[in-house]
């Protein structure tokens, strides 16, 4: 976080604790893969892999051991920072309490019934698309869609590569513009602007994205044999609550009222439809809470080590370095993308990619008039594009993972690559968007109040 106090000197070696950081999360899941570990980079958690960090900070840094623990908790109780904690919990409760009341099958379900069979490639990636920006989460789309992916390949003599190409890039369609996802909520929080807001300056990136990859497959994902699906029973009535929250949080409600909200909403029709007792919906509101522990602790931890770093000039040394590159909004745009790109691809997560960078984007930012919404746009985007690509990421993983547990041909991780369209069009249009401005969002920033200019202009009313 930054010291709005002080003004540090710029001080490289204070960034030696996050360097730390991501070599041991790195070098961890590289030995564990070359072990021959399943899903290697996520075998030890990241707020284990950045206690070290946290312990060299307190040895390198100059001061009190009271002194730097003060500084510590400061970051770790920053205003953000505990903002966003509290919505990841609020999300985690809704997404749990959901799928067990039946919505995510009823999702599914419905989906699958609204495509016609000869476009079901095509179906596959828009159903991603559907429940990944209505659940919030990448993982739980391609768990959850990732069988009846493979089946369908299966039956409709599809390559398995394609079909599960396109569930990863739908998954990472709705991971990337969710107003419940963990990487929306770490990207908006670290950059002070609104879910709504950024959700329309993303859009305008994504949706080109999406259409073209969607046109191709519509062409080149035609089926050659009879495609059977068995019985898609869906109860519409389940599916509400992600509507209520996908609209009430584009309209601007506050964040914590729609997730409160849809967590309430969710858990009423759960109880009428026999999915949920007043049990088993209190249980499934802590095991939300519980599923978030890991980014919980890890949002609190970095925002510590993040605040000690700034103090000592880390941060500023860090911009310091970006700004003798950036000279203009568009070189600064570059250079959050690349930082986003860079950090991604180290630590194999987007949130914490997200977490680590965002502090830096917003002091680029400010330095350079990068409005804010569109650096949480970029800071969203391209954590998603890096991490709908890597080998080693949770989602290609995964989703690799199904094809061999299912019993069919297992394919390996890297030979889905070749098939991730989406992504690559994702990376396109964001590099486009920095040239040729279409995504820039309506209206002025007002960078000395660290507000839409919209917003000056009605209080001046």
């Amino acid at each position: 976080m930054e010291n709005k106090n002080l003004k540090p000197k710029a001080n490289g070696a204070a960034l030696l604790p996050f360097i730390t950081f991501v070599l041991v999360y790195l070098l961890t899941g590289l030995i564990l893969n070359n072990m021959g570990i399943e899903m290697a980079f996520y075998q030890v958690a990241a707020p284990v892999c950045i206690l070290p960090a946290i312990i060299l900070a307190f040895i390198m840094f100059d001061g009190s051991m009271d002194d730097k623990f003060n500084d510590f908790v400061r970051g770790c109780g920053d205003e953000n920072i505990i903002i966003m904690c509290l919505i990841y919990i609020l999300a985690g409760a809704f997404a749990t309490v959901s799928k067990a009341s039946g919505g995510v099958d009823s999702v599914v379900n419905f989906a699958l019934s609204l495509i016609p069979v000869q476009y079901i490639t095509a179906g596959i990636f828009l159903i991603g698309c559907f429940i990944s920006i209505s659940t919030g989460t990448s993982v739980g789309t391609i768990s959850a869609v990732g069988p009846i992916a493979v089946g369908v390949a299966t039956k409709g003599n599809l390559p398995l590569t394609l079909v599960i190409g396109s569930l990863v890039g739908g998954a990472m369609f709705g991971d990337n513009l969710s107003v419940i996802s963990d990487t929306t909520i770490a990207a908006t929080r670290t950059q002070n602007v609104d879910m709504k807001d950024k959700f329309r300056a993303n859009i305008k990136i994504a949706l080109p994205a999406a259409i073209i990859t969607f046109i191709i497959l519509l062409i080149v994902g035609k089926p050659e044999g009879e495609v059977a699906l068995d019985d898609l029973y869906y109860n519409f009535v389940l599916i509400i609550p992600y509507l209520f929250v996908l609209i009430t949080a584009l309209i601007g409600m506050n964040v914590f009222l729609v997730l409160t909200s849809g967590i309430v909403l969710s858990g009423i029709i759960g109880i009428i439809t026999g999915g949920l007792t007043m049990m088993t919906f209190a249980q499934n509101i802590f095991e939300g809470f519980s599923g978030m522990f890991e980014i919980f602790l890890l949002s609190l931890l970095t925002g510590g080590l993040s605040y000690m770093v700034s103090s000592n000039g880390g941060i500023a040394w860090l911009v310091q370095k970006i700004s003798g590159f950036a000279k203009d909004v568009k070189s600064a745009e570059i250079s959050i993308a690349l930082l986003t790109l860079l950090t991604d691809a180290a630590t194999a997560n987007n949130t914490v990619a997200i977490i680590i960078g965002g502090p830096v984007a917003k002091e680029i930012s400010n330095d350079f008039n990068v409005d804010p919404r569109r650096s949480a746009s970029f800071l969203d985007t391209f954590s998603c594009v890096m991490q709908g690509i890597i080998p080693y990421g949770a989602k290609i993983l995964i989703a690799a993972g199904l094809t061999k547990e299912l019993g069919t041909q297992a394919i390996s991780p890297i030979e889905i690559i070749p098939f991730l369209w989406y992504q690559g069009f994702l990376f396109l249009f964001a590099i486009l968007s920095i040239f040729i401005r279409f995504a820039d969002p309506k209206g002025k920033w007002n960078f000395e109040l660290d507000i839409p200019q919209e917003e000056v202009n009605q209080n001046l009313k």
